[in-house]
C-alpha cells in the first residue's frame, strides 16, 4: 500500500467536547482510495464523531486530517466536496425528487442542461428513473433513501460519507439495500465511509471494518479477518456471536475449573495460570450425539434449550462447571431428516483448537 493509495489520513486526531474526556483518542487511520470502509461500534464509541470530523462538521481538538496528501483540518464542509447520506435522509419536502437530486449541482452552478442529464443518470443508478416529478412524501422509506443516495452521488464526489443510512428501514428492505449499496460501490469505484452499530451490516458490505470502542480503534481489518481472528476480547464479543468459557491459561490453551483442558490460540500471550476466556463461534462447535473416538477438546454437555431459526437450530447447552451456556449452530441440512436433539439430551461438544481463541480475562 503506497501513499498514492491513501485518500484520507487521520494523524494523531483527538476530540474532546468538555476539555477533559476524549471522545476520540489519538486516531491514526488511513482510508484507501476506492474502498468501502465501515466504522463500527456501540453508541458513544467515537465512530460518528470521527465521520463528522471527516465531513468538516466537527473540528479536531488535536491532530490533522489529510485528503490526497493535503491538509483539510480547517476546510469548511462545502469546500470538501464530499457526498453525505444521513439516517433521516434530509430531503427537502417541498422540492421534487429531481430538484432534490439537482440541489448539489445548483449550488455548484452547473448549467441546467448538464443538470438534467446528470440527475437522470444518478436516478438511473439507484433505479428510480421515472420518479423525477414526485415529492418525497409520495415515496416509501426505501425510495427516499435512494433519492438521498442519488443526491450524494450526482456531483461525482471522490468520497461518500454515510451515517447509519439504513437505520430507519425495516429488516428485509435494509438487507436488500445493503446488497444494492455494495453493488453500486463496485460499479462506481468511489470511496465509501459508512458508520453503523450493526455488525451484520458492516460484515455484509465492507472491504474493511474499523471497530471502535472508548474513542479508539480496537481492530481495523478485512471482514473475514475481523470475524475469524478478533484481536481482543472486545472485538470477539462485539462482532458476531461466541460461546465464552472461563478458566486459567495453560500451555495447550485453557484449563477449566474442573481440570479439563481445551486447546486454542493464545491471542494476547496470556501467562500460564492467569485468568483467561476462550471464545468460539457457534458454527465452529461440533455436536456429537455419541461420544467420539477421541475426546481431545471435547466436553460432555446437556441440551438445555432449542431455538428454531428457520434455516438452522440454535442449541443452548449446559457444559457445567459454572460456565455460561454453550451455543451450537446446527444447520437443518446436517440432520438429514433425523430428529433434532431434544432438551435434556446428553451430547458431546467438540471445540476445535484452530477456532478457539483465548484472551487474558
Amino acid at each position: 500500500m503506497t501513499d498514492n493509495d491513501v485518500l484520507v489520513r487521520f494523524s494523531g486526531v483527538q476530540k474532546t467536547y468538555d476539555g477533559e474526556q476524549l471522545v476520540v483518542q489519538q486516531l491514526d487511520l488511513d482510508i484507501h482510495r476506492g474502498e468501502f470502509l465501515s466504522l463500527l461500534g456501540p453508541s458513544g464509541s467515537g465512530k460518528t464523531t470521527t465521520l463528522m470530523m471527516l465531513a468538516g462538521f466537527e473540528s479536531p481538538t488535536a491532530g490533522e486530517i489529510f485528503l490526497n496528501g493535503s491538509q483539510i483540518t480547517g476546510t469548511p464542509p462545502h469546500k470538501r466536496n464530499f457526498g453525505m447520506v444521513f439516517q433521516n435522509y434530509a430531503l427537502f419536502p417541498h422540492l421534487t425528487v429531481g430538484q432534490n437530486v439537482a440541489y448539489p449541482l445548483t449550488v455548484r452552478k452547473v448549467s441546467k442542461a448538464d443538470q438534467a442529464s446528470r440527475v437522470r443518470r444518478a436516478l438511473d443508478m439507484v433505479r428510480l428513473s421515472g420518479m423525477t416529478d414526485r415529492l418525497p412524501g409520495q415515496l416509501s422509506g426505501g425510495q427516499q433513501q435512494r433519492v438521498a443516495l442519488a443526491r450524494a452521488l450526482v456531483f461525482e464526489p471522490q468520497l461518500v460519507l454515510m451515517d447509519e443510512p439504513l437505520g430507519a428501514l425495516d429488516k428485509q428492505l435494509r438487507e436488500h439495500m445493503q446488497i444494492e449499496l455494495k453493488e453500486l460501490h463496485k460499479q462506481l469505484g468511489v470511496t465509501f465511509v459508512y458508520v453503523t452499530h450493526d455488525q451484520g451490516e458492516a460484515l455484509t458490505m465492507s472491504d474493511r471494518v474499523a471497530v471502535f470502542n472508548d474513542g479508539a480503534i480496537q481492530q481495523l481489518a478485512p471482514v473475514e479477518t475481523l470475524y475469524e481472528a478478533p484481536s481482543n476480547r472486545f472485538v470477539a464479543g462485539f462482532v458476531g456471536d461466541s460461546t465464552v468459557l472461563k478458566g486459567k491459561g495453560n500451555a495447550a490453551g485453557i484449563e477449566l475449573p474442573d481440570g479439563r483442558v481445551l486447546g486454542g490460540i493464545n491471542v494476547n500471550q496470556a501467562a500460564a495460570g492467569a485468568q483467561v476466556e476462550a471464545y468460539i463461534r457457534p458454527e465452529r462447535i461440533v455436536l456429537h450425539r455419541q461420544a467420539p473416538a477421541s475426546l481431545a477438546d471435547v466436553l460432555p454437555a446437556r441440551v438445555a434449550r432449542i431455538i428454531y431459526f428457520g434455516d438452522h437450530l440454535r442449541l443452548l447447552c449446559d457444559v457445567g462447571t459454572g460456565q455460561a451456556e454453550a451455543t451450537v449452530k446446527l444447520p437443518l441440512t446436517l440432520l438429514n431428516g433425523l430428529a433434532p436433539p431434544q432438551p435434556g439430551e446428553a451430547v458431546h461438544l467438540e471445540f476445535p483448537a484452530a477456532f478457539t481463541r483465548i484472551y487474558a480475562a
